[in-house]
């Protein structure tokens, strides 16, 4: 079992359970969620339970989740850890959403053919709502082939939320 470090950010009346290896951020919550929602998302939940307090391997991801939120932040540079998440496919998915520019969309069909699967538009579906490390990794910029919004762990008003945010400061 590894370490892993837990952090609440709180952004207006919604908080946002955090957690965090030494190699880099491994959650980012839905707004109001439990840590509870974390073990449909890591194959570690034992290390999800025994998640301790460390204000400084925090700090960075607390600051720049907040300086995003406040419209100062556009780009994270942040370190992610998936170990223990995802199949490589869905790795492939996450690694392709983070290079999407802050301020654009793109549609699952155009992740699929980015990771050279332009076929398995289904598969990159279930992998972006498999996302653990929402925001850093920005699923919300994914929107349906027809321009809908499509779905979001978040859930759709803090879509909405975050794509308004990132249109306006673009």
């Amino acid at each position: 079992m590894r370490q892993l470090y837990q952090a609440v950010l709180r952004v207006g009346t919604d908080q946002f359970q955090l957690l965090a290896s030494e190699q880099g951020l491994v959650f980012v919550g839905s707004p109001n969620a439990s840590i509870a929602e974390a073990k449909r998302y890591l194959s570690d939940y034992l290390a999800v339970l025994n998640a301790q307090s460390n204000e400084l391997i925090m700090a960075p991801y607390l600051e720049q989740l907040t300086d995003y939120f406040a419209g100062k932040r556009k780009d994270f540079d942040l370190a992610v850890d998936f170990e223990g998440a995802g199949t490589g496919l869905q790795q492939a998915v996450w690694a392709a959403l983070r290079l999407i520019p802050y301020g654009m969309t793109c549609d699952y069909t155009t992740i699929a053919q980015n990771i050279g699967r332009p076929d398995a538009i289904r598969a990159v579906a279930t992998a972006i709502a498999k996302n653990p490390v929402l925001i850093v990794t920005p699923c919300h910029r994914v929107l349906r082939k027809d321009g809908g919004l499509g779905g979001y762990r978040g859930g759709l008003a803090m879509k909405k939320t975050l794509l308004a945010l990132e249109k306006q400061a673009h």
